[in-house]
């Protein structure tokens, strides 16, 4: 079988023991797999939990899967990005992402209510995730996740235990969506979109990137000599509301 999305697939059933084990995976869960591959984590799910929902894009992965997995996993053809997740009753997260919808699928989720997640990501991308102020890795995906989530990774997954070996190594990593941000903000699409446009430039100071994007008077804005990997996420919400009252 040839699969043309460029998957790694996991190949070592005690890495996907250990991710069900973390998901803390109940009789009466109902679980999203995004990207099940060849169904090793899936089937694994499959045991433990009320009934899975495996969404997988590649249609030859799809018709594989139908032929062999247990009656308590929904299998769905289609594109996780795309699909509306609300119409999909599931309460825990248990993936091995695909690469290249990393990004995406992890915004996307946020947006959703659920208990927990549990994700193999790649790893320069978990270290984004749970990056500090001032380190290289700290972005906008780790703001984001900073007011939506308590984030922690599990541990580091070697390259060798997926099929065909990536050329990086992964993470394990939970995600609890939080009760409440850890910090109030007058407008949160408004701080989250600053939030983006700021390190999309991040080199900049952040006066010259709000002259570029906002008409104005930057006179009493605070941080505008910083550059925003300096700032932590709370001093970004702060801008976002002195913001508010100058455009």
């Amino acid at each position: 079988m040839r699969y043309k999305f460029g998957q790694h697939f996991l190949i070592d059933k005690k890495i996907a023991l250990r991710e069900v084990e973390y998901a803390d995976i109940k009789p009466s869960d109902n679980v999203l797999e995004i990207g099940p591959g060849k169904g090793i984590l899936t089937n694994i799910l499959a045991k433990k939990a009320k009934k899975t929902f495996a969404i997988e894009l590649d249609k030859k992965l799809y018709d594989f899967l139908s032929k062999t997995l247990p009656e308590n996993v929904e299998l769905i053809q289609g594109d996780a990005v795309k699909i509306d997740f609300g119409k999909i009753s599931f309460n825990k997260i248990v993936s091995n992402l695909p690469f290249q919808i990393s990004s995406p699928v992890t915004f996307k989720i946020l947006d959703y209510d659920f208990d927990s997640a549990v994700l193999i990501y790649q790893k320069d991308f978990a270290q984004r995730m749970v990056a500090l102020p001032g380190d290289k890795n700290y972005s906008h995906l780790t703001v984001h996740l900073y007011y939506k989530a308590f984030c922690e990774i599990l541990e580091f997954v070697p390259r060798n235990c997926f099929s065909p070996q990536p050329k990086v190594d992964t993470c394990i990593v939970k995600l609890i969506p939080l009760n409440k941000p850890p910090f109030k903000v007058r407008d949160e699409k408004f701080f989250l979109n600053l939030s983006r446009i700021l390190f999309n430039h991040k080199r900049k100071m952040i006066r010259s990137t709000l002259k570029d994007n906002f008409d104005i008077n930057i006179g009493n804005i605070p941080f505008k000599e910083e550059r925003v990997e300096n700032l932590s996420p709370e001093q970004i919400g702060h801008l976002s509301d002195i913001l508010l009252d100058e455009i």
